[in-house]
């Protein structure tokens, strides 16, 4: 068996079902819907009243084969609390989670998860602490396809791991077999813990900042790996991340969060280019941006406040204390999604119906 017929396995499985996709209406792989997150609060007065960090509050999205959806935030939004969720690391307080339209039990079975986890595969922010450092690549990467059962003998083990690596171009593939993590630059790790995910011939890639550990020469080196293979592979990808700049180039969708809430999403060019809350505008006006020029801050975003406790937070929209354009009403409830046209989205009052309740509200008060 050669190296080529190893490539063929692990991507012939993933055809069939693509091409079946192919001749209808596409799905979503995964999807999520009224998500939410809430990590109780260790209390160091028995009689004090339970507190829990409110991570992520009805947080819904669809990701879709050959697709890449990001989810752009400020650090401390809730970004890698979802994707643990999708990954099952974390049980979610509410909500329900679909796999090719079937919604998820909460038991966590070992059957259950294991044929889950088969499926939906995540990529940790640091390369170097998710990879084990007593541990060479060769066991890394032989590891999940023992496991999973996709290599029986000690041929077949060799061959595809030699496959892995020359899928996520580390070659020649021979000099990474009996290496060490510490002995592999951020890139080249980044890879391996890329190549790991692939070794269970996922259907759904959960990328936690991918890049953002790496140095700036080589983050584009490996964004541009991710997108040949969610390509090749059919992949649908959820790309976490805070840069904006970095989700227009990379996904077709993006998704807005802010303290847990998510705010706005479309497609990421009318998401960027066409932003219409308030905290979108806010992370574009703060994107370097070598076309800005003398006075160019007179249209920038001003903010007041910082980003809010999640243990009490505000209420309604949780933007408003920070907002330029905050409404009495902005604190009483969080408003509901406004369709935008062409897939564009966003929870504002500023916006359709809600524009009108603000009004009404106002003028009653």
């Amino acid at each position: 068996m050669t190296s080529n017929d190893s490539s063929f396995q692990v991507h012939s499985s993933l055809q069939g079902e693509v091409s079946s996709v192919k001749s209808g209406p596409v799905e979503p792989v995964l999807s999520v819907e009224h998500l939410k997150k809430y990590f109780p609060v260790r209390k160091m007065n028995p009689f004090a009243k339970p507190q829990a960090v409110q991570a992520v509050e009805d947080a819904s999205l669809d990701l879709f084969p050959g697709q890449a959806t990001a989810l752009v935030g400020e650090s401390g939004s809730g970004k890698t609390t979802v994707a643990r969720m999708l990954a099952r690391l974390y049980d979610p307080t509410s909500g329900t989670v679909r796999f090719r339209g079937e919604p998820l039990r909460l038991e966590k079975s070992s059957a259950a998860m294991r044929a889950y986890r088969r499926h939906v595969q995540l990529v940790f922010q640091d390369p170097f602490s998710s990879l084990n450092a007593v541990h060479d690549i060769r066991y890394h990467l032989s590891r999940p396809l023992r496991v999973y059962g996709h290599a029986k003998s000690e041929q077949e083990v060799t061959e595809q791991v030699l496959a892995l690596l020359r899928r996520v171009s580390l070659t020649p593939a021979e000099q990474f077999l009996e290496k060490y993590p510490h002995q592999l630059s951020g890139g080249q790790r980044q890879r391996v813990a890329i190549a790991r995910a692939l070794a269970v011939r996922p259907e759904v890639l959960l990328a936690d900042e991918p890049v953002s550990m790496l140095d700036v020469s080589i983050r584009l080196d490996i964004l541009n790996l991710l997108l040949r293979l969610k390509e090749e592979e059919k992949l649908a990808i959820l790309f976490i991340t805070h840069d904006i700049a970095s989700a227009r180039y990379f996904a077709e969708n993006t998704q807005v969060m802010y303290a847990g809430q998510m705010v706005e999403g479309g497609p990421s060019d009318e998401v960027i280019q066409a932003p219409k809350h308030p905290y979108t505008q806010l992370l574009l006006s703060a994107a370097p941006n070598p076309d800005r020029i003398r006075g160019a801050e007179d249209t920038q975003v001003r903010t007041r406040g910082e980003i809010p406790s999640l243990i009490n937070p505000p209420t309604g929209c949780r933007f408003h204390p920070r907002c330029p354009h905050a409404m009495p009403v902005c604190k009483e409830r969080f408003p509901q999604r406004t369709n935008l046209g062409n897939g564009h989205w966003t929870h504002c009052f500023l916006y359709g119906d809600n524009s009108q309740q603000a009004e009404s509200i106002t003028a009653e008060a």
